[in-house]
């Protein structure tokens, strides 16, 4: 999560919990591609693919565009899936040239970084299923890549999946149990947008039982880095902003969620 997109989020005015919803939809799509090539320092590949990729980088950050790909192209063949990743994404934005056909070549590279599971890789192939861009829209494979995303802490497609759940597709409901399984998972990584909505699915018990002290500790949660309505959210409950010492109540928290939720509140 990016700084920028966590502060964009903060300052909405959220006087509906489905407008952040949209709002934190609409990002996930636009900080697809935003953040490709920022996972050079997160890679675990031995060397020398491991350096390949490395020099790719360098190459890429430096301009070196034709070096960059044949690095990483030559790294992906090797097997490096950080590599295969990154060339992918050099072949879908039109970087870098391959033999075969430059879409479909990008999309064999990054379902083989996304099966070799790395987590970027399979949220941007879980995106471009999703919105059906340059593959047959499939909601049902994007939930599966956003899922293997998600279990392995990728908070973006935690936020995506729950999103999903939350508003529904046009094959399933709206599954608010679901959605707040993953919304407090990205809440307890720190995504305010994300503390806000388990706050209020809390404060009025759809999808998580209601329970005032835990709505209370998420809007603080929120509240804290800057957000406005949780602080307002607060107030009203005549709760203070800040409580030093307060510690999160993991433990209190559901294990399984509720049989039948309330359907959320409209305003």
């Amino acid at each position: 999560m990016t700084t920028n997109a966590s502060a964009a989020t903060r300052s909405l005015l959220r006087r509906r919990p489905d407008g952040l919803v949209a709002t934190m939809r609409r990002r996930c799509v636009a900080t697809a591609c935003a953040t490709l090539l920022a996972l050079p320092a997160f890679a675990h590949a031995t060397p020398p693919a491991g350096d390949v990729a490395q020099a790719g980088v360098v190459a890429y950050e430096d301009g070196r565009m034709a070096e960059a790909g044949a690095l990483f192209e030559r790294a992906a063949r090797a097997g490096n899936r950080l590599a295969q990743f990154n060339y992918a994404m050099m072949l879908y934005r039109g970087e870098a040239q391959a033999q075969d056909a430059g879409h479909d070549a990008a999309w064999g590279w990054l379902r083989r970084a996304a099966g070799a599971g790395l987590p970027q890789a399979q949220y941007v192939l879980a995106q471009l299923y999703d919105h059906g861009d340059g593959v047959p829209r499939s909601l049902t494979t994007a939930e599966e890549w956003y899922r293997r995303a998600a279990d392995q802490g990728h908070v973006e497609a935690q936020i995506a999946l729950a999103t999903m759940y939350y508003v529904g597709t046009s094959v399933a409901a709206p599954d608010y149990q679901k959605a707040a399984r993953w919304y407090l998972a990205a809440a307890r990584a720190g995504e305010p947008g994300a503390q806000f909505l388990v706050a209020d699915m809390y404060d009025k018990g759809y999808g998580l039982p209601r329970d005032a002290r835990l709505a209370a500790h998420w809007y603080r949660a929120a509240a804290r880095q800057g957000d406005p309505v949780a602080a307002a959210r607060l107030a009203a409950q005549g709760a203070a902003a800040d409580a030093p010492g307060e510690s999160a109540p993991a433990a209190a928290e559901p294990a399984a969620m509720p049989a039948a939720p309330a359907l959320p509140p409209t305003r």
